[in-house]
């Protein structure tokens, strides 16, 4: 297969992501009760306080910061700040739970061509922002010479458009397989 330009690296997948925790222990109990990662061992050579947890294919390294007092907490939810996202299967339900729970949360639907996407957004105990979204309902729709990387994850409506956008990414990427055997 050829090589993509858009990615000089070879890059594969995400591994983790890291966040610095006033408390680790408060941020592990959001993360693994809200969120529902698992904890999973560290490397021994680890010598600070910390925690790695895993889900949804992807690893959460936490750290406790070395002054906790100077993680500036924020408390305003402003869905334009720095966060992660994760799609649920319900919005209803997610909704339901973080009421539930009393997690204060901000709710936003925005539309995109017809299809509405609903988001919550929420902090975690240091003020990072989650969002939990419906957005697997958008197509993914490369831009003109772009290539979109594996097309089985588009879980878009059955549309021809995109339909067609699949089929000519699955071509293309049957042509590239074909190329480097040497066919």
């Amino acid at each position: 297969m050829k090589e993509i330009a858009a990615n000089p690296l070879n890059l594969k997948s995400m591994n983790h992501f890291s966040l610095l925790c006033q408390s680790v222990e408060d941020s592990v109990a959001f993360y693994t009760k809200i969120l529902g990662f698992v904890p999973i061992q560290r490397p021994g050579y680890l010598d600070f306080d910390g925690a790695w947890l895993f889900s949804f294919g992807i690893g959460l390294h936490l750290l406790q910061s070395e002054d906790p007092h100077m993680i500036s907490k924020k408390t305003e939810i402003n869905p334009k700040d720095n966060h992660i996202s994760f799609q649920c299967e319900n919005m209803g339900t997610v909704e339901k739970k973080l009421k539930e729970m009393g997690i204060e949360y901000k709710r936003q639907r925005v539309e995109e061509g017809g299809i509405y996407v609903d988001q919550l957004f929420f902090h975690d105990p240091d003020g990072f922002m989650i969002e939990i979204c419906n957005c697997d309902i958008l197509p993914v729709i490369p831009i003109a010479g772009e290539m979109v990387r594996p097309c089985s994850g588009i879980r878009a409506p059955a549309t021809t458009t995109n339909t067609k956008i699949c089929s000519l990414v699955n071509r293309l990427d049957n042509k590239d397989l074909e190329l480097s055997k040497g066919r």
